[in-house]
C-alpha cells in the first residue's frame, strides 16, 4: 500500500510538472496584450457550480460597470469556471481561462488548496490573480508579485480577535475550536502564533470531528476547565451545531468567530438567528454607505441578502475593473495599476495592498443583536 501511494504521488507530480511546462510553452507563444474580442473578459473561479454567492456578487459588479459604459465603451464579460473535481482541477481551469477564454485577470473565491494551484498558474502566465476569500498565510509567502487578496488574512483576523478578547474584555481563559479542514487548521495555527507574538498564553485547542456526539468530549473539557471565551474557526453548518451546545453548558460564555463562520458560498440569507450575541470578524459592508447600497441592489437582483462571500467578490471585481479602466486590458499595465491602487469606495471598506499583496489594515468586529449586525467600536 505504501509503495502504491508513493507511485501515485510521483505520477501526480510528474503530471503537474508537465502541465506547468505546457503553460510555459503556451505563454511564450501567446500575445498577452491584445484583446481577442469585443468584450474584456475577467475570470472567476468558484468551488462548485452551485456556489452562487461569489458568482452573484461578481455579476452585479460587471452589470453595474457595463451600465456605466464599460471601459471606454468596451463591455466587460465575466467567465465563470468551477474547481469541482479531482485535485488539480484548479490548475486546469485556470489555464483554460488564460488561453481558451483569454481573460485579462482572474479572481478566485476558493479554499486555500485550490487558491495555491491558481496562484501557480498566475505565476507562470503573468496575470493578475486576486483572491476574494482565501485567508491562509502561505498564499502570500509564495511572493508572486501579481497575486493579491481583498479579504483580511488569518493573521489580521487573529490580531483583531485577540485584541478584543484579551485586551478589551480582559478574558484570559480561552479555547479555540477548529477542524482538520485545511483552511480551519491554518486559521487555528495563525491564532496560536499571533497570540505567542503578542505574548498571550496559548489557548486550549479542540478539534471538531464528524458529528455532534464527537463534540461532547470537548464540551466536557470546556465546562471542566471553566473556559470563559471560545473562538470558532468552523464553517456555518458546524457553527450551527456547536453554538447551541456551548450556550447550553454556559449561557454567559463569550463566543467569537472568524470569517469562516460566515462562509455563505451557497448563496442564501445569513442565518443571524443562530449567531445572535456572537462576536464575529466583520466584512464591513453592513456599516458603510456603499455597503448599504450594495445590499439593496443585490437583494433586488437575486432575492436574498448578500453575505461576506458575495461582498468580497463584488469588491474584487470592482478592483479589477478599476485597474483595467486606468490603461485598458493590457495585463502588464493591470499589474502595475494593482500595485498602486487605493480603492476608497469598496463596500467592505477602503482597499490597499502591502508589498506581499495582502489587504492592509486590521478588520473590525461586529456582534449580532436582535437579528442585525452591530459594529463593535475599536475604542470600546
Amino acid at each position: 500500500m505504501i509503495q502504491f501511494r508513493y507511485m501515485f504521488l510521483v505520477a501526480l507530480l510528474i503530471e503537474f510538472g508537465a502541465g506547468l511546462a505546457i503553460i510555459e510553452a503556451q505563454t511564450l507563444n501567446h500575445d498577452v496584450t491584445s484583446p481577442s474580442a469585443l468584450e474584456i473578459k475577467i475570470g472567476l473561479l468558484i468551488p462548485e457550480p452551485e456556489n452562487l454567492a461569489a458568482k452573484h456578487g461578481a455579476e452585479l459588479a460587471i452589470l453595474e460597470a457595463n451600465r456605466k459604459g464599460g471601459c471606454s465603451g468596451q463591455p466587460f464579460q465575466l467567465v465563470v469556471r468551477s474547481t469541482d473535481g479531482p485535485w488539480g482541477t484548479g490548475s486546469k481551469e485556470s489555464v483554460s481561462l488564460v488561453f481558451d477564454d483569454e481573460v485579462v485577470a482572474i479572481m478566485g473565491s476558493l479554499d486555500g488548496r485550490n487558491a495555491h494551484l491558481v496562484e501557480q498558474v498566475a505565476a507562470k502566465t503573468r496575470i493578475v490573480c486576486l483572491s476574494a476569500w482565501t485567508t491562509e498565510m502561505t498564499l502570500s509567502q509564495a511572493f508572486v508579485p501579481w497575486h493579491y487578496r481583498c479579504v483580511p488574512n488569518d493573521d489580521q483576523q487573529s490580531t483583531s480577535l485577540i485584541e478584543e478578547i484579551y485586551t478589551n474584555r480582559k478574558i484570559t481563559n480561552v479555547a479555540i475550536i477548529g477542524t482538520e479542514d485545511y483552511d480551519s487548521r491554518n486559521a487555528v495555527n495563525s491564532f496560536i502564533k499571533t497570540a505567542a507574538l503578542m505574548k498571550i498564553a496559548t489557548p486550549n485547542q479542540y478539534l471538531y470531528q464528524s458529528s455532534a456526539e464527537d463534540f461532547q468530549v470537548a464540551l466536557k473539557e470546556i465546562d471542566k476547565n471553566d473556559i470563559k471565551a471560545v473562538v470558532l474557526f468552523v464553517n456555518p453548518a458546524l457553527a450551527s451545531d456547536i453554538i447551541p451546545m456551548l450556550q447550553k453548558i454556559n449561557k454567559s460564555l463569550d463566543i467569537f468567530g472568524s470569517l469562516l463562520v460566515t462562509d455563505d458560498q451557497k448563496g442564501f440569507d445569513p442565518d443571524w438567528d443562530v449567531l445572535e450575541g456572537i462576536t464575529l470578524v466583520s466584512s464591513g459592508y453592513w456599516f458603510t454607505k456603499e455597503g448599504i447600497a450594495f445590499q439593496k441592489a443585490f437583494q433586488e437582483a437575486y432575492d436574498y441578502q448578500p453575505g461576506a462571500v458575495a461582498a468580497y467578490a463584488y469588491d474584487g471585481i470592482n478592483l479589477i475593473i478599476e485597474a483595467i479602466k486606468k490603461s485598458g486590458p493590457d495585463r502588464d499595465k493591470i499589474i502595475d495599476n494593482f500595485t498602486e491602487i487605493n480603492y476608497k469606495t469598496g463596500v467592505t471598506g477602503e482597499i490597499r495592498f502591502d508589498l506581499h499583496g495582502n489587504r492592509m489594515g486590521i478588520p473590525d468586529l461586529m456582534t449580532i443583536k436582535n437579528g442585525l449586525p452591530v459594529v463593535i467600536k475599536k475604542d470600546q
